[in-house]
């Protein structure tokens, strides 16, 4: 039971933490001279007109230096989680107030995302707005079968 729990546990972290890697880089990528290859998939996807674009990129620039740091303190934050659980001297404080940054920085950048989507929200039509609530959907059956599969595999 135990382990099944930390399974469960690592495969929400490696999925958060992908998740937060998808967001540096399209962070990182969206910017001048650059091909921004997420956000032109993204677009690509939801059939963005040009105006959307550009609105949408003038959003993000202006964005860009409240993700930064953001993003920046997750990342940190989940190296040092991982140090703390790995340490010779580790014990479950030390881990728990690693892990307590980390849910910290996380949501800081969860009422980032917040802001960010109330601003790019009314840029989209309605059936682009279905779109993204439809991927998320699809994601989250997705993360909850992976749980479920590696629960299992841990059961056998």
């Amino acid at each position: 039971m135990r382990n099944k729990i930390l399974l469960c546990s690592l495969a929400a972290a490696l999925v958060v933490g992908g998740f937060t890697l998808n967001q540096a880089l399209a962070a990182e990528k969206i910017g001048p001279g650059s091909h921004g290859q997420i956000f032109q998939r993204i677009a690509q996807k939801l059939q963005l007109t040009a105006d959307q674009r550009s609105e949408m990129k003038k959003v993000l620039f202006g964005e860009k230096d409240n993700l930064k740091p953001l993003l920046s303190a997750v990342q940190v934050a989940r190296k040092d989680l991982r140090a703390a659980i790995r340490a010779t001297d580790a014990n479950e404080s030390s881990v728990r107030a690693a892990a307590a940054k980390v849910a910290s920085a996380e949501a800081d950048l969860a009422v980032e995302r917040m802001t960010l989507f109330a601003k790019l929200s009314p840029i989209l039509t309605e059936k682009q707005r279905a779109k993204i609530s439809e991927f998320a959907w699809h994601m989250d059956g997705a993360v909850d079968e992976m749980i479920a599969r590696a629960g299992e595999g841990l059961a056998d």
